[in-house]
């Protein structure tokens, strides 16, 4: 019998994983690491009250009724799917340009300990930087 090896397509090869939604990124940067630009601020206040009440002297995640600064992002919801925690954002379309931009290169990623990176993407930094580039084409300006 003559076994012939598995290949994938050059496409699968080359892509970097898709977000599993870990929730490390949102974690860890979600208790007063973001900002969010004035217009979103203003965007907010005028059509999404129920973000806008998060905000305090135009910095986010607040609690409206103490003021005090939150240790997590209020609008990320934990669902629980086959024993793994799946982390999702209330307010993805809405969210602040930090959260749009993440991850922004392959070293954050790796101090993130972010698990879109696969080991094979360590290799080559730049190959890497250029795929994840591409995985965020609509979300974030592309890096020079």
């Amino acid at each position: 019998m003559i076994h012939f090896p598995i290949v994938a397509d050059s496409e699968t090869l080359e892509k970097m994983k898709d977000c599993n939604q870990c929730g490390k990124c949102c974690i860890k940067y979600g208790d007063g690491a973001l900002s969010a630009t004035a217009v979103e601020i203003d965007l907010w206040k005028l059509f999404e009250p129920h973000i806008y009440q998060y905000v305090k002297d135009n910095e986010i995640w607040f609690c409206p009724e103490t003021g005090v600064q939150l240790s997590r992002c209020p609008f990320l919801e934990i669902e629980s799917s086959q024993g793994k925690e799946k982390y999702t954002c209330s307010i993805y379309l809405s969210r602040p340009e930090d959260c749009r931009h993440y991850p922004s290169n392959i070293a954050e990623m790796v101090r993130d300990e972010c698990e879109m990176i696969d080991v094979k993407d360590l290799e080559d930094f730049k190959k890497a930087q250029s795929k994840l580039d591409d995985l965020m084409e609509g979300s974030r300006p592309r890096r020079q």
